[in-house]
C-alpha cells in the first residue's frame, strides 16, 4: 500500500513538471486564454494527480516486465495528446526532426500522408514520385496490416513509426480499397525528396502547375513556375490548371502565398482559436503573378488542409473554377511548440475559415463542377471517309487546301501528354478552352 505522503509528493512533482512544460511551450507561442482573466488559475486537480501517481506506482510494482519512470511518463504524455484530436501529438527528438525535414522537402519513409478512420490507418494521399505512388497506393486506402501485424488499435504515431526505417529496407502493407478484399503491397523505404511544384505546357497557351505539398518555398516556386510558363508560351497564357489533388497540405504561409499569386485583393483565409496569437487574417496584395489568366483548380479527397485553404479562397473570390471531387475536410491549424531536450508538441490551436466564413472542418470543399476519376481510352477513326477522299470531288470554293481523312495509323514520335491518361485533367483543359473562346482570348 502506498503512503499518502509519497503519493502527494509524486503528484505535486508531476504538477510542477507539467507546469514547466507549459511555460516552455508558451515561449515561442504565448498562450493567454482570452476568456480567462490573466491572474485567474484553475486549482490543481489533486485527486486526479494522486490517482495518476498511484496507477504509475501499481504499474511499476505489478507489470510483467520492469518499466522505468521515463517510459511511463512519455507514454502518458503521448496519450494526453493523442486523445485530443487526430492531429495533435507529442514529438520526440526523432519525430521533431522528421517534421522539420518534411517541411523543408527531404525526409525518409514511404511517401504517404496518413490519418485515422474507424481505428484503421487511412491513406490521405500518396506523394508523387515516391515508393508509395509508384506502388499504386491511392488516397482512401485503409492500411489494415504492417508487415503482417494488424494496425487496428494502434495510434497513428505507432503506425507511422513502424512504416519508417532504414533506407532500402522492404516493408509489406496490407490494404483494403473501397471495402474490397485485402491485398498486399511490398515496397522499399527510400529517402523522400519532394519537389513540391511541377509545371509544364500541356498545349500551346495552356499551362499546368501541380503542387504535391506545401513546403516553405512552395509560394516562391509557384511564382517562378508562372513566369516560366509565360516565357515558354511567348505571350500571355490562355489558361492555367492548378492541380491540388492528393496534396495533404503543409505550411500555412505557403498556402497564403500561392493563393496570393492569383488574387489582387480581398481576404485569403483567417483563423480563430482560444489563444490570442491564434487569431490571424491574411489578405492578398495588389501584385498579380498570374495576370488574371483563366484558372481551373483540381481537387479530390486527398486534398487537405493548406490545399483546401487555397481552393476555398479562389472559390470564394470567384477567381477560378473548382473541378474534381470533394476535398478531405481538415480545417484545423497545428502549431509546433518546442519543448526542452529537442522535443515538441504539435498542438491544434485554431480552426481556419475561407473568405466567406466557411469552416471546412469535417465537411471539405465541394467543387463547382464534379468530375470523378475515369479511364481515358483513345480510339482511331477507322475507315471513315470524307468528301475530300472521293474521286473527282470539287475543290474548296475559297481556294483552301483539301483535308482528307487520316490514314488510320497513330502518328509516330508523338510526345505523351499528362492529359492523355488523366480524365479529370483533360476535362479541366476542355473547360479552359471553352472559357478562352467565350472570352475572346
Amino acid at each position: 500500500m502506498l503512503h499518502l505522503s509519497r503519493l502527494t509528493s509524486l503528484a505535486l512533482a508531476i504538477a510542477v513538471a507539467v507546469g514547466a512544460s507549459q511555460a516552455l511551450a508558451a515561449e515561442p507561442a504565448p498562450a493567454t486564454v482570452a476568456a480567462t482573466p490573466a491572474n485567474a488559475k484553475a486549482p490543481l486537480p489533486l485527486d486526479e494527480l494522486r490517482t495518476f501517481a498511484e496507477v504509475m506506482d501499481r504499474i511499476k510494482a505489478a507489470y510483467v516486465e520492469p518499466v522505468d519512470d521515463k517510459t511511463l511518463l512519455e507514454n502518458a504524455i503521448k496519450g494526453m495528446l493523442s486523445n485530443l484530436d487526430p492531429h495533435s501529438a507529442y514529438l520526440g527528438p526523432e519525430d521533431f526532426q522528421e517534421l522539420q525535414e518534411s517541411t523543408s522537402g527531404e525526409f525518409g519513409g514511404l511517401g504517404i500522408e496518413v490519418g485515422m478512420e474507424d481505428g484503421f490507418i487511412k491513406v490521405v494521399s500518396p506523394i508523387d514520385d515516391t515508393p508509395a505512388s509508384k506502388a499504386g497506393i491511392e488516397a482512401g486506402d485503409l492500411i489494415v496490416k504492417i508487415n503482417g501485424q494488424p494496425t487496428r488499435g494502434q495510434s497513428m504515431t505507432e503506425a507511422v513509426d513502424k512504416m519508417r526505417g532504414k533506407v532500402g529496407q522492404k516493408i509489406t502493407l496490407t490494404l483494403v480499397r473501397d471495402g474490397g478484399t485485402p491485398f498486399d503491397v511490398t515496397l522499399a523505404r527510400a529517402v523522400i525528396q519532394v519537389k513540391s511544384v511541377k509545371a509544364q505546357m500541356v498545349e500551346p497557351g495552356y499551362g499546368y502547375i501541380r503542387i504535391t505539398q506545401f513546403q516553405v518555398k512552395s509560394g516562391e516556386e509557384v511564382g517562378k513556375a508562372l513566369a516560366k510558363l509565360r516565357k515558354d508560351n511567348g505571350k500571355k497564357l490562355s489558361g492555367v490548371i492548378l492541380d491540388l489533388r492528393n496534396n495533404p497540405g503543409g505550411v500555412l504561409q505557403s498556402a497564403v502565398e500561392v493563393a496570393d499569386h492569383f488574387l489582387t485583393k480581398g481576404l485569403i483565409v483567417y483563423t480563430k482559436g482560444r489563444i490570442a496569437n491564434s487569431e490571424l487574417r491574411f489578405s492578398a496584395d495588389s501584385a498579380d503573378a498570374s495576370e488574371g489568366v483563366p484558372l481551373v483548380v483540381l481537387i479530390n479527397g486527398g486534398s487537405a488542409s493548406a490545399s483546401e485553404i487555397v481552393a476555398g479562397a479562389l472559390q470564394d473570390q470567384k477567381r477560378g473554377v473548382l473541378m474534381g471531387t470533394d476535398s478531405f475536410g481538415k480545417g484545423s491549424v497545428q502549431t509546433v511548440l518546442p519543448l526542452n531536450n529537442e522535443r515538441a508538441l504539435k498542438l491544434t490551436t485554431a480552426l481556419y475559415y475561407t473568405p466567406n466564413g466557411r469552416s471546412i472542418q469535417a465537411q471539405g470543399i465541394i467543387p463547382d463542377i464534379e468530375v470523378r476519376r475515369g479511364k481515358v481510352t483513345s480510339e482511331q477513326d477507322g475507315e471513315n471517309f470524307k468528301e475530300a477522299d472521293l474521286l473527282g470531288h470539287l475543290g474548296n470554293g475559297n481556294g483552301g487546301a483539301d483535308r482528307p481523312s487520316p490514314s488510320g495509323k497513330a502518328p509516330t514520335g508523338k510526345k505523351e501528354r499528362p492529359q492523355d491518361d488523366d480524365f479529370q485533367l483533360s476535362q479541366a483543359l476542355s473547360l479552359l478552352k471553352g472559357l478562352s473562346i467565350t472570352r475572346g482570348h
